[in-house]
């Protein structure tokens, strides 16, 4: 917690995107450093995961599985109260206390977790969550969005976990445009565990939240001649690379993203790599068989986005040390200021 006015009080946001590639995580997998919990600064920490199960027809149409949200659950616990750091030590006794999670909430591969330092949870009132599917039909949940919010203090937060249609095609960013306008329009959260709030105490919908994060898989590819885009990423030039951005160009019309903002990109694409490895599986020598180099061209997919007064985004970041999916997870550290509830 940052210190501020007698009226408001300042929190450290961490919000985290990562596609996990439908991969069930290693036992061993060590979050600490997506987390930063070196640092031991957050005071909330929301994560967003796509794909933590395949997408195949059982997954969308049968009953949840479970455990790899489960398994996921362990892994961040782990991570946020190791004791290996003083996240669950004397400093982070001093900075309010291990984590616990306030609420988490899955629709088929979309996972969304939400942890809060102990001391914070008495702040926190009406959290309510919604799923809205995306995909197949324009319903199922194989694409959409898993959205979260709750009242600390006297301000409103909305999270919301996106993982729109995928394509490199003519036409594909109309349908993540549609995605999107979709998923901000058909979410509406009601009353949680039964308890429904005051009238006009917490909003329904997701842009009438005070501060709002929209992060995940947006899918957003590189719009840009195939060779020239070779050429780019064989140079690794990548702020030439993004002037060709559809998520940028999107940004900069306001169009789809009126009133969206996004920290200043700096950090190599996102996606697509060879598991385990560094190397981006889209051949840089143009010898990708059939049209598969049109399909997997490097892209900046995973995507952080706020709206909103009273938030600031301080760092913008992606993980390069996680190999386990063809996407690499990506942080965000916000500053958000909120208003104490009166009395």
């Amino acid at each position: 917690m940052l210190g501020g006015q007698s009226e408001t009080v300042k929190y450290r946001v961490f919000a985290g995107t990562w596609n996990v590639g439908g991969l069930a995580p290693p036992d061993d997998l060590d979050l600490e450093d997506w987390l930063d919990t070196k640092n031991d600064s957050y005071d909330i920490y929301v994560l967003g995961f796509q794909e933590i199960v395949p997408l195949n027809a059982r997954n969308v149409l049968g009953p949840k599985q479970r455990r790899a949200a489960m398994k996921w659950q362990l892994l961040i616990g782990d991570a946020l109260n190791s004791t290996r750091h003083g996240a669950a030590g004397m400093h982070g006794q001093g900075q309010g206390g291990a984590f616990r999670c306030l609420m988490s909430k899955q629709m088929v591969g979309i996972f969304v977790s939400v942890w809060t330092r102990s001391s914070l949870c008495r702040h926190v009132r009406h959290p309510g969550v919604c799923s809205v599917g995306a995909g197949v039909l324009g319903r199922l949940g194989n694409k959409g969005a898993v959205s979260v919010r709750f009242l600390l203090h006297g301000t409103s937060f909305c999270f919301v976990c996106c993982h729109l249609a995928s394509g490199g095609e003519k036409g594909d960013a109309l349908r993540r445009n549609a995605d999107a306008a979709g998923i901000l329009s058909r979410t509406s959260f009601l009353g949680f565990g039964g308890v429904a709030a005051a009238p006009g105490e917490v909003p329904k919908k997701i842009l009438g939240h005070d501060r709002v994060v929209l992060l995940g898989d947006l899918n957003y590819r590189i719009a840009m001649d195939d060779d020239e885009a070779r050429q780019l990423v064989r140079a690794r030039k990548w702020g030439m690379l993004l002037e060709g951005d559809e998520l940028l160009l999107e940004l900069s019309s306001g169009r789809q993203f009126h009133g969206w903002h996004e920290g200043h990109v700096t950090f190599a694409p996102t996606y697509k790599y060879s598991r385990n490895s560094d190397h981006l599986h889209w051949c840089a020598d143009g010898v990708a068989a059939g049209r598969e180099k049109q399909h997997r061209a490097p892209a900046w997919c995973d995507r952080i986005l706020w709206r909103g007064k009273g938030m600031k985004q301080v760092r913008y970041e992606r993980c390069g040390c996680y190999r386990l999916s063809d996407h690499r997870p990506v942080r965000a550290l916000f500053h958000a200021v909120c208003e104490l509830a009166d009395g």
